[in-house]
């Protein structure tokens, strides 16, 4: 089944879609997309690594789940949606914590990441049974340990977690909404 993205001009204002599969190049619009980090119960941060299949930046560690909203999906339910497919979990709660993210990063094959990517807390109950196409491995880690890991050795980590982290640490650390938002 084709994907798409949502692509947007440089004042995040929607001026079309496009198929997934033909916008990250060594040329990608700017486009939609999100970052999630999940806390599970015991408040520990759930970071992935990331399938050595992907395309960019495999087999790097990063945040919880990425992903991009439909054309017409909230943020919201795109977030709900791709942890579900990614991570076999669901989740309890999910609240934006830096809504108006942006990035661009070039990886080592040449593919430029060009996203407006607003970044998600959420909270889930639920073991992780994550699709191997997608994750390699994942650990449940103290967010002190991953504020860390972002100051002391940001190239081990994706591009974008590099940058969210230390912005999430600035804005007073993990939070979710109401339940059920």
């Amino acid at each position: 089944m084709r994907e798409f993205v949502v692509l947007l001009d440089e004042d995040h204002q929607r001026v079309g879609v496009a198929d997934k599969a033909t916008v990250h190049t060594e040329h990608t619009p700017l486009h939609l997309a999100f970052s999630c980090y999940v806390l599970g119960p015991d408040g520990r941060v759930l970071v992935t690594r990331r399938a050595l299949g992907k395309t960019t930046w495999p087999g790097v560690w990063t945040n919880s789940c990425c992903g991009h909203p439909a054309p017409e999906e909230s943020m919201a339910e795109a977030v709900r949606r791709r942890v579900r497919q990614e991570l076999g979990i669901g989740l309890t709660e999910v609240a934006e914590a830096l809504p108006d993210f942006r990035y661009r990063a070039v990886s080592a094959e040449g593919i430029v990441e060009n996203e407006f990517c607003p970044v998600f807390w959420a909270r889930t109950e639920d073991v992780p049974a994550p699709d191997p196409a997608e994750i390699a491995e994942f650990a449940w880690v103290p967010w002190a340990d991953v504020v860390a890991l972002a100051e002391r050795t940001p190239w081990v980590i994706s591009p974008w977690a590099a940058v969210q982290i230390p912005q999430l640490a600035a804005a007073g650390g993990p939070k979710t909404g109401t339940a059920g938002t």
